[in-house]
């Protein structure tokens, strides 16, 4: 994405080898979900020293493949290790009996939780490791075999993954890395009496598709799909600081994350002078410049994700929003987009309920908490979200109004 060389091509895997994978797991299954929560912990356990021992090679990949800066990258494989041992020291905890209540004299009754068998992960490019850490460090620590599909775009941090959890101790048929198409995910795995669930990780799109052909074949799916989160600005004692905290949360992989804050709404007697350093920062910010190692923008995760993100910006545009900074390419080689400042978006436009995939930023005006309740939740979304003041009370009561399944405050 940096440079738009073609450094390494890997090969789509053949419908035999998927069916032969899937058997594979399928097959796993008895003898990897026969260890003990103890035995499974450990290898967790060891999967997180390996990804510290291998951290500079680790981001080194991900920079190479979507991107990435380095310090980020860094920070991901620092969050993974974090997944791995949490799940390797409460696996037991969590799978103990849960006690029933209210059952009659001399009877007993209990939940008990049991692995269920081969499980398909769909992954995204935008966290390589991260987005896999947080399906597989619970199903392997219950004790499910993994087939993972990771994104075109990640194919390399895909087989390295696969090798660091064989070298620690994964059985080589419990954690299978597959080269599979969107087809052979329809036609060949989720038909499959061997395939008990599918955890998706994606775009709306990818996820609607999924879940209908989960639907058909009456199988288990999770869904974490986009999100286009807003982040309400009550008042501040330091606006110029609320702006750059929200500049740098929008930022983060370069604005290519569904929990990202991509509505800033904010109050209107600080409005102005938030607008004008958010704009100054985003007009500040220029590409990293790999030759030298300077630091700086990254690019987005490839030419097609540029294309992407810039039909989204130009439509924008064209719908009658202003533009306070950016909003074109940079002449240069690589996927780099100059960071994008709207406001005035209103419904009906494009970009309103739609979500921004890259460093885009929309601001909204408002004059009373009750209006910026109205406006947050006026998204078919429903991610995250944030509310800032220096008053807590004031923004947990408005926080409590919005409709998200994480409000942070």
């Amino acid at each position: 994405p940096a440079t738009g060389e073609v450094v390494e091509t890997y090969p789509t895997a053949t419908d035999e080898q998927i069916v032969e994978a899937q058997d594979r797991s399928a097959a796993a299954f008895t003898g990897w979900s026969e260890t003990t929560v103890a035995e499974r912990a450990a290898i967790l356990t060891r999967v997180a020293d390996i990804y510290g021992e291998r951290s500079d090679e680790l981001a080194e990949i991900i920079n190479m493949e979507m991107g990435k800066a380095i310090p980020e990258a860094k920070g991901e494989i620092k969050l993974c290790q974090l997944i791995y041992r949490y799940f390797a020291d409460h696996a037991e905890a969590f799978m103990a009996d849960e006690q029933l209540r209210g059952t009659s004299e001399g009877e007993e009754a209990f939940v008990r939780r049991k692995p269920v068998g081969s499980l398909l992960g769909i992954m995204p490019w935008n966290f390589p490791y991260y987005q896999v850490a947080r399906f597989v460090a619970p199903n392997l620590a219950l004790g499910n075999t993994i087939l993972l599909k990771h994104a075109p775009q990640d194919p390399k941090s895909a087989a390295v993954m696969e090798e660091i959890f064989h070298q620690a101790g994964v059985p080589a048929d419990a954690y299978i890395n597959i080269y599979a198409t969107n087809e052979q995910v329809a036609d060949i795995i989720l038909p499959s009496p061997k395939n008990q669930g599918v955890s998706v990780t994606g775009s709306e799109r990818a996820g609607s598709a999924v879940a209908a052909e989960a639907g058909k074949n009456l199988k288990k799916v999770v869904l974490e799909m986009g999100g286009s989160d807003p982040y309400v600005l009550l008042d501040s004692s330091d606006v110029k600081k609320s702006a750059k905290t929200f500049f740098q949360a929008r930022m983060g992989n370069n604005g290519q994350a569904c929990n990202s804050p991509k509505r800033m709404i904010v109050m209107e007697d600080i409005y102005d002078e938030f607008a004008s350093e958010l704009t100054s920062l985003a007009k500040a910010a220029i590409p990293e410049d790999p030759s030298s190692g300077d630091t700086g923008l990254s690019p987005l995760s490839s030419p097609a994700a540029r294309e992407r993100f810039m039909e989204q910006v130009d439509a924008v545009k064209a719908g009658g929003a202003t533009v306070l900074a950016g909003g074109d390419r940079y002449e240069t080689a690589g996927s780099y987009v100059q960071p994008v400042v709207f406001e005035g978006v209103e419904p009906g436009m494009r970009g309103y309920h739609e979500e921004l995939f890259g460093p885009a930023f929309m601001l909204f005006k408002v004059g009373s908490d009750e209006e910026a309740v109205t406006l947050a939740n006026d998204t078919p979304f429903g991610l995250g979200s944030a509310v800032f003041s220096d008053d807590l009370e004031r923004a947990e009561r408005v926080g409590s109004k919005i409709e998200a399944g994480m409000v942070f405050l």
